[in-house]
């Protein structure tokens, strides 16, 4: 029974991680899939109608989800190419506004876009992978500072983090902390959701645990 019980543990610790990235490629591309397959099912289930021994193949599902996939990736890579030409930027400051008098869609779609920007441009002055007290001061999270601001009546320099969870980084918290009070480090982004995802399995070989000593006083 020892041996069993050490085989399955074996098992399933090589099994996991092949699982779970086999579930997040699933994921992308069913997502990518599905965002073509609304004009491409109809184009090929008419096409295979249309000739019925050349273009047979054209109604597998297998063949539709390939080609939604294809159509997907060409629709993303053609409006990253469009949007950085003159009429591309043009069509989408046309589109964002017309989304602006839209009531709901203006604030999820303003908020995505922010947000997206925070990532790749971080705020000046500031680290973007930061370490955080949470859930107290004797344990630390990894976060992102997605922007800084003052406090009301002090000045005092205020930073927003998001605190992402494990194995899903898409959830999470967001927290305010004081900029005197976070750990800066040299991770990069990847770095640091490498190290989220995988549960601290992949990490650097050394972290920072202690917020640098305020201006002005000596270090403990």
């Amino acid at each position: 029974m020892r041996k069993l019980r050490r085989w399955f543990l074996t098992g399933l610790l090589t099994l996991l991680p092949l699982w779970l990235a086999w579930l997040v490629v699933s994921v992308l591309f069913r997502l990518l899939t599905d965002l073509s397959r609304p004009w491409v099912e109809p184009l090929l289930r008419g096409l295979a109608a249309s000739e019925t021994t050349v273009f047979r193949w054209a109604d597998d599902p297998w063949v539709m989800s390939g080609v939604a996939l294809v159509g997907t990736l060409s629709i993303i890579l053609g409006v990253g190419a469009l949007a950085q030409r003159v009429i591309g930027q043009t069509l989408l400051r046309w589109t964002e506004g017309v989304i602006a008098r839209l009531p709901l869609v203006n604030v999820v779609y303003s908020s995505a876009r922010k947000l997206l920007d925070l990532l790749q441009h971080p705020p000046g002055g500031v680290q973007r992978v930061v370490l955080i007290d949470f859930p107290h001061r004797d344990m630390k999270a990894v976060g992102f500072v997605t922007r800084t601001l003052r406090e009301a009546g002090t000045g005092r320099e205020l930073a927003a983090v998001y605190v992402p969870t494990t194995p899903n980084p898409t959830s999470g918290y967001l927290e305010i902390v004081p900029v005197a009070q976070l750990t800066p480090t040299s991770w990069t982004f990847d770095e640091a959701m490498a190290f989220i995802i995988s549960g601290g399995a992949v990490a650097p070989a050394d972290v920072p645990f202690k917020a640098p000593p305020a201006a002005g006083t000596a270090a403990p």
